[in-house]
């Protein structure tokens, strides 16, 4: 039976869904903001500055579920201004190292709150057996 991730740290979902679902051997992320656990925007209109505190969201939701960001094997990357792709990729290079997951980058017209530039999604795979 599939089970919703809330790890704490994490704003609260603003809407009907989970920051991510554990299903058998699989974690799926949804899209992460640069939000504090408040709900306050982290970096605004600064790329790399939301890029590292969004891996570090997806981070903590992995190790919530004994995963880690080694076992990412799919990222979604929502960009509102291609250009930001160069900070997020320098933070990504440095944060995976050789690891390359898989990967879609896909531009956009907005995303929510004003000052946010990337919106990033995740598929990871537990390191182990899940912990309780």
């Amino acid at each position: 039976m599939p089970r919703a991730l809330c790890p704490p740290g994490l704003s609260a979902p603003v809407g009907p869904y989970s920051h991510a679902v554990l299903a058998g051997e699989q974690i799926h992320v949804s899209g992460l903001l640069a939000l504090a656990e408040d709900g306050s925007l982290v970096g605004a209109n600064d790329a790399e500055a939301q890029a590292r505190h969004i891996f570090a969201l997806l981070s903590r939701i992995l190790e919530g579920v004994g995963s880690d960001l080694r076992h990412v094997v799919k990222l979604t990357f929502f960009l509102t201004d291609l250009q930001d792709r160069f900070a997020l990729n320098q933070v990504r290079s440095e944060i995976f190292g050789e690891w390359r997951p898989a990967s879609t980058l896909v531009q956009v017209a907005g995303l929510i709150g004003d000052g946010t530039l990337m919106e990033i999604e995740a598929i990871a795979t537990l390191a182990e057996s899940p912990v309780s």
